[in-house]
């Protein structure tokens, strides 16, 4: 849990008093390879932080899934959308290695902003952080070819590549496996 409070300080210190009542709320859950954290139709009710392990949010499809996002240890994962909206996913999140996670209940997380000094100020931070995750993943699919998507991903997460399949980093980068085999041929 130690974690968590070295990746909150981070954004905003947070008072003894405040992680106190915050750590109060977390949960650990431990989940094995291919485990779905939250599939297409289900409302998120959890806001996770990722001890260890790596997770995939994709949309699945008959004849493939389209991988859009990958998480990685000290980092929060949520269907975010549903989670502040409280409606149905339209996608589909699933751990890729063994993760651990500690997790808070929508309530709860909804009770640390009502009674904690720092928890507002903490929230939106993290969620203008994942809005700009977002928006410089929106902006490379725009203005940058798949192999330049390629090397950024590579030059940002080395360790993606040798932990993530490669059909889903093919998916993620928007190319089939086949495109990706000849981007890499090129660039080695």
């Amino acid at each position: 849990m130690e974690e968590i409070k070295k990746f909150i300080d981070q954004i905003y210190p947070i008072s003894s008093s405040d992680w106190a009542f915050f750590s109060s709320k977390l949960h650990k859950q431990e989940l094995d390879k291919h485990s779905t954290l939250i599939k297409v139709g289900m409302i998120e009710n959890y806001l996770s932080f990722i001890s260890k392990g790596i997770v995939r949010f994709y949309i699945p499809q008959e004849d493939n899934e389209l991988t859009f996002g990958f998480l990685f240890e000290n980092q929060f994962v949520t269907a975010y959308d549903s989670f502040i909206t409280q409606t149905p996913s339209e996608y589909q999140i699933e751990t890729l290695t063994n993760t651990t996670l500690w997790q808070i209940s929508f309530k709860d997380l909804q009770e640390v902003y009502d009674k904690t000094e720092s928890g507002n100020v903490i929230g939106r931070r993290m969620a203008e952080n994942m809005f700009l995750i977002k928006s410089k993943r929106e902006i490379a699919l725009l203005n940058k070819t798949a192999e330049e998507r390629y090397l950024d991903l590579f030059s940002e997460r080395p360790k993606l590549l040798q932990q993530i399949p490669l059909k889903y980093i093919a998916s993620y980068i928007g190319v089939t496996p086949q495109a990706l085999s000849r981007i890499r041929k090129r660039i080695t």
